[in-house]
């Protein structure tokens, strides 16, 4: 079994939050404004990084002046986040977290985290859909017998994770994957035997929309389970 590398007692001194935006112009408002508010709750300074990879839309434009931007053309959502990681502080202290631009996250969602970091290396978080409005009836209830937001959980959304940046940096943080990058990030931490806290805590709102912004992405999933429903 490997041994539990936990590496507090380094409190979090500074968090960045990255955020990969492939034409999202539509949302991605929003999910800053909520990280916004969520920064506010925690302090500790707070750098916001949009990763805008291969837009085509007016993303840009929708990102304010305080946000730190960083302009790719991969459509890879794993050097997507790499690249938004790659600037940031490495010195112990250091906590790195990452969100979708479809997603808001809730008020308290950095104020756990730093709850979080006292006793564990890496923060792995639930989500919830508010709107299924686009979707067939009955998704929501056949979503909701597949997915247990619980602690302990053993769920991994790129849209709701967080870990030190020793760790993030010891695993090789996140690599060249068009899909599944958080699974395999999150992997190499277990495997490394840092302590991970599956949280149910401060679940963060995602979108149930139709389109994919990646392949095999939380989009496919919902559709993949819509084309189960009874005809």
């Amino acid at each position: 079994m490997a041994r539990a590398l936990h590496l507090a007692p380094v409190g979090v001194r500074e968090i960045t939050v990255v955020v990969p935006a492939h034409d999202e112009a539509e949302l991605i408002g929003a999910c800053l404004e909520s990280l916004d508010v969520a920064a506010a709750a925690v302090s500790v300074p707070v750098r916001v990084v949009v990763v805008a990879d291969a837009c085509t839309d007016a993303t840009l434009k929708a990102v304010g002046p305080d946000t730190h931007v960083v302009v790719i053309a991969a459509r890879n959502v794993g050097l997507a986040r790499a690249a938004g990681f790659r600037g940031a502080d490495r010195r112990p202290g250091s906590w790195y977290a990452t969100t979708d631009a479809d997603s808001r996250v809730p008020a308290d969602w950095l104020a756990v985290q730093l709850e979080s970091a006292v006793r564990h290396d890496v923060f792995v978080g639930t989500v919830e859909v508010t709107d299924w409005s686009r979707r067939a009836s009955g998704l929501e209830s056949q979503y909701r017998r597949h997915y247990s937001p619980s602690t302990g959980h053993r769920h991994v959304h790129g849209t709701s994770l967080a870990l030190s940046a020793e760790s993030y940096w010891s695993v090789g943080g996140f690599t060249a994957m068009t899909a599944h990058e958080d699974v395999a990030l999150i992997e190499r931490c277990v495997a490394a035997g840092y302590a991970v806290d599956w949280s149910a805590r401060a679940p963060v709102a995602t979108s149930a929309r139709h389109s994919e912004r990646t392949p095999h992405g939380f989009a496919s999933h919902l559709t993949a389970l819509e084309e189960t429903l009874p005809a």
